[in-house]
């Protein structure tokens, strides 16, 4: 009986921690958030038990609460199971994990967390924004951009975060975009420091805008900015436009269909996402044994007869030589 708190990573895929994989392939459950990668399920056994609990704005799957008691019911059943709890980015970073983590210990159910790669930090590095940089900044601040605008205070202590020379990341926070830009400008911040966005960071829809400050939430509205978005404000944002690697994928953007047999898809559908593509696998067709080997026995016995043998495909050819063996 065990829970592991995984780090799904920021999206891609490629950025699963080896520990967590091998997690998965363990698990006799896994219960996985909305930004957690659905082809990571691809490493859970295919006998194991798959719950979604996502929480979107305004669509939650399970309150946090049922989520909690979900766990520790899973990991208590048949005499003990191994629960893989899929989060994305980093459990521990406004991902909640903490909380969970304390469930499971007031329940009694021994856990391990393992970290992932936090949106925070991958988001602006896939879109050439390096969070420190000697010229331009030595320090990071990650801050919740969830809060409300209308609650009479704020955790938040605006005026510090106005002048401090640290780089400023805010999560969740383009609902408040607005607010985060006024409260930075009126506690001193200039208005013209430069600013980014960077929407469902790390995947094949990644997008990137960069603006002054004051002009971001306008600009965000203009070109359709919405969550899952980063955003980023400090000197370092000014190096998006040299060291964009990422926006560079000539297939960035684009959604490709594969529709061969699954077990030969995965080569092409590799190559296509390291070019940018979103790729959807949808096998049209299956390879499988003929019902009735005559024909082809006798083909085969007959050999000598032919001047060619054309196969088609590799799908004939392996078969083809699987049979003559």
């Amino acid at each position: 009986m065990k829970v592991y708190l995984l780090g799904a990573g920021p999206g891609d895929p490629g950025l699963l921690t080896l520990k967590a994989r091998d997690v998965l392939a363990a698990a006799d459950a896994v219960v996985y958030d909305a930004l957690a990668n659905p082809s990571l399920l691809d490493h859970a056994r295919p006998d194991a038990e798959r719950i979604y609990v996502g929480k979107i704005a305004d669509r939650h799957a399970l309150p946090q609460d049922e989520i909690n008691a979900l766990l520790v019911r899973k990991a208590r059943e048949d005499g003990g199971k191994v629960v893989a709890r899929l989060k994305g980015g980093d459990p521990y970073i406004f991902g909640r994990g903490g909380e969970e983590a304390e469930a499971l210990v007031a329940a009694g159910v021994p856990f391990e967390e393992v970290p992932g790669v936090s949106s925070a930090i991958a988001a602006p590095a896939y879109a050439g924004i390096p969070l420190t940089h000697r010229d331009f900044a030595s320090s990071v601040t990650i801050i919740t951009g969830h809060e409300s605008p209308d609650k009479p205070g704020s955790v938040h202590n605006w005026p510090a975060l106005a002048a401090s020379a640290s780089t400023l990341v805010f999560v969740m926070g383009m609902k408040n975009l607005p607010d985060i830009a006024s409260r930075l400008i009126s506690a001193g911040m200039d208005p013209a420091t430069p600013a980014a966005l960077v929407y469902r960071g790390t995947t094949p829809r990644q997008r990137c805008l960069v603006a002054p400050l004051e002009e971001l939430p306008a600009a965000a509205v203009a070109q359709g900015f919405s969550n899952p978005s980063i955003i980023v404000v400090g000197e370092v944002t000014r190096l998006h436009a040299s060291l964009d690697w990422f926006g560079k994928k000539p297939l960035l953007g684009r959604r490709v269909v594969v529709t061969r047999a699954r077990e030969q898809a995965s080569g092409l559908a590799d190559r296509l996402a390291r070019l940018g593509a979103e790729v959807i696998q949808f096998p049209t067709i299956e390879i499988c044994e003929m019902e009735d080997h005559a024909p082809l026995d006798a083909a085969i016995a007959g050999l000598d007869a032919y001047d060619w043998l054309i196969f088609t495909s590799v799908n004939g050819v392996r078969h083809f030589w699987r049979r003559l063996a």
